[in-house]
């Protein structure tokens, strides 16, 4: 049987439409990729001509006749050349030399670049003079990509010249402000100068990075200037408040400079932002995973030869070298903050001031960075934000935690000590604890839980009878009264919710079953299941208190009104209305009142 081999036709037109006009995110890519062209066109000149040369790329803004052009003193193009490279989608003399070349001094690799000035463009014109024939010179035209002429032209100096004429909605990029401003973003660390319009003497991008310094040659306040300048040009919506160089390692050849934010954050923040350059060119503002998911109050500069862009060269690739390059930007923050606590103690405080939450959950992500922080970064307490060793210090080597919401029941024995319980229910302060205690001592005790009332209440045996005496003058249905001792003796008793039984009832409400999916909520009820009894709340009654013995040895009415005073006294330090637990806070307060007239 013959096999018959055809040979697959392609759409010329469809698809210079879909590479031109959905190749690049941003039309103003066009700028980066012409300035990209150019600069590998004087590299070429540089590798392959012998005659001397100073190479620059001169951009010139035309707002009255809407154009941009690129000119550079580079290679040029021969007519070959121009049919070869510029005219042909896909091919780049560029790449060649790169596989030619050990030196990684060009940057173009798949020939696309070209067609982004098609996309900002309805016209576009090439004047080029090669080296190879200086005394020739070419004109080439194109509109639409898709057809193109070449004549014979003067010859210019060698080298090429790239005319645009905008189409109406790109009409801005002959606009010097913005075109100046994209230059110095996308091309800041090109090695040949760019010359912007009239200004033949200041290149646009004749600051060099501050990993490009003479450390030698500056002092170190020079050097802290230049680098917080450089972060404020590549952050967006933050003051840098301090940062860390990166510097290159045994794993990994990146260098760059990371900052601290100088803004507050929360423990979900992420302001993260890395901007990435790869042979001297940008690639991307945005590759934020190569720094740590903790890390959501700090931007960078990042540049590497080894990371591979992808076609359109606005995103890397994330492969082994990657990877290396996100393990070595963990170490270089980490061991930068570590320097900044140590040397810089100002620098310090305004960090932990600024990002004390975020470091929190920070922390928990690294031993290192916990053992850094733990002393200093505050957890939200009901005495306001207290560090971990002031709690202890506080709570006889202890931190007490409220896992239910702010003001509970069970902190009203702790506001009589004055003594701190940390908000759980915020956000790291529960696990930040546990992990302190783990690492350097101490009890964390869960308040509402069996384990923690254990802690604070010492049950004590009572008779049958002094047990049903308290039981029906304190408790409604749904409580039950568990005679104690506990500090303050003046703190007669103390209404403690049964967490586990709140949590039951929530997971079998049928409210739930709109907001929870199904797999999520059949696991939780799986586990809820094993909770038995239908104790909604406990009542601790403090045996040391006067009150409470007075109210053992009374009888009659008297003893029901001091019962009712007691009560009414207890829910109303609680501060809750609560129909699970039975406790009504406008009742209390009227019981309340009630006992005292009765009383007075």
């Amino acid at each position: 049987m013959t096999t018959t081999l055809f040979t697959t036709q392609v759409n010329l037109g469809g698809l210079m439409e879909v590479l031109s006009k959905n190749l690049y995110s941003t039309p103003t890519v066009a700028i980066r990729e012409l300035v990209q062209n150019a600069h590998d066109s004087c590299m070429r000149r540089r590798l392959e001509s012998q005659a001397p040369f100073e190479p620059s790329v001169h951009v010139i803004t035309n707002q009255a006749k809407n154009t941009l052009t690129i000119e550079d003193n580079g290679a040029g193009l021969t007519r070959d050349e121009i049919v070869d490279y510029l005219a042909t989608v896909g091919s780049g003399y560029t790449r060649f030399l790169r596989d030619q070349q050990a030196e990684e001094i060009m940057i173009g690799y798949f020939g696309l670049g070209f067609l982004s000035a098609y996309v900002v463009s309805d016209r576009l014109e090439v004047w080029t003079t090669s080296y190879q024939e200086p005394e020739k010179g070419w004109h080439f035209v194109s509109k639409g990509a898709e057809r193109y002429s070449i004549n014979e032209a003067p010859p210019i100096p060698i080298g090429m010249r790239v005319v645009l004429h905008l189409s109406k909605p790109f009409q801005e990029l002959a606009e010097a402000f913005l075109v100046e401003k994209l230059l110095q973003r996308y091309c800041g660390l090109l090695p040949v100068p760019i010359y912007l319009n009239n200004n033949r003497e200041v290149p646009v991008n004749d600051e060099p990075p501050p990993w490009r310094l003479d450390q030698s040659a500056i002092s170190p306040i020079q050097l802290k200037k230049r680098r917080l300048e450089f972060a404020q040009r590549f952050e967006n919506y933050f003051k840098p408040l301090c940062t860390i160089p990166v510097h290159p390692t045994e794993e990994s050849e990146a260098k760059g400079l990371l900052w601290v934010q100088d803004t507050s954050t929360y423990g979900t923040s992420d302001n993260r932002n890395i901007t990435v350059f790869v042979r001297n060119m940008f690639i991307s503002s945005d590759v934020r995973e190569l720094l740590p998911i903790w890390a959501g109050f700090v931007g960078g500069v990042i540049e590497s030869d080894e990371l591979t862009p992808t076609a359109s060269r606005e995103e890397v690739q994330k492969d082994d070298i990657y990877e290396k390059i996100q393990r070595q930007i963990n170490e270089a923050l980490i061991d930068g903050l570590a320097k900044i606590a140590s040397e810089e103690i100002n620098t310090w405080r305004s960090i932990l001031k600024r990002h004390n939450e975020a470091l929190l959950g920070a922390a928990l992500c690294d031993n290192r960075l916990f053992k850094m922080v733990a002393d200093d970064l505050k957890v939200p307490t009901s005495e306001g934000d207290l560090t971990v060793p002031a709690i202890k210090g506080r709570s006889q080597n202890k931190i007490y935690v409220s896992i239910g919401e702010e003001g509970d029941y069970e902190e009203v024995i702790f506001r009589a000590l004055m003594t701190p319980v940390v908000s759980g229910i915020r956000y790291a302060a529960l696990p930040f604890s546990q992990r302190y205690t783990e690492l350097f001592g101490g009890l964390v005790v869960k308040l509402g839980t069996k384990s923690g009332n254990a802690v604070v209440f010492k049950r004590e045996k009572i008779s049958s009878e002094e047990q049903e005496k308290l039981q029906s003058l304190l408790a409604q249905p749904g409580q039950q009264v568990i005679p104690s001792r506990f500090q303050p003796s003046h703190l007669p008793m103390v209404l403690i919710p049964d967490r586990d039984y709140q949590l039951k009832k929530r997971i079998e409400s049928e409210e739930l079953d709109h907001r929870i999916s199904t797999g999520v909520l059949s696991l939780a009820r799986i586990y809820t299941k094993k909770i038995q009894g239908e104790t909604a709340a406990y009542f601790y009654i403090n045996l040391d208190s006067p009150l409470i013995q007075r109210l053992l040895v009374t009888e009659g009415e008297a003893q029901q009104q001091i019962a009712n005073l007691l009560r009414s006294f207890t829910l109303m330090m609680g501060r809750h209305h609560d129909e699970e637990l039975g406790t009504d806070l406008s009742e209390a307060l009227a019981t309340f009142s009630e006992a005292v007239l009765q009383l007075i």
